[in-house]
């Protein structure tokens, strides 16, 4: 029996490794920036930036003016 579980353990070690690198590549698709926040983000200022970062986005988003009257971006309806 205890040479059996020497046996199982890497396998079933490197089948979780396997498993878990799939669950990050999906991860790291999902939270990549999409491009209209790349653009925010690129002409933010720094205080609009540390304000993101400190609040959250939806908080900061409702604090923050409206930079042009036809770029309406539904924040919280995103995240």
């Amino acid at each position: 029996m205890q040479g059996l579980a020497v046996v199982l353990f890497p396998v079933l070690l490197m089948l979780f490794a396997l498993f878990m690198e799939r669950v990050e590549n999906r991860l790291r698709k999902l939270l990549e920036p999409s491009e209209e926040v790349q653009q925010y983000l690129d002409r933010a200022s720094n205080a609009e930036v540390s304000e993101l970062a400190k609040l959250g986005v939806p908080p900061a988003a409702a604090r923050l003016p409206r930079r042009r009257g036809g770029d309406n971006l539904d924040v919280a309806a995103a995240s």
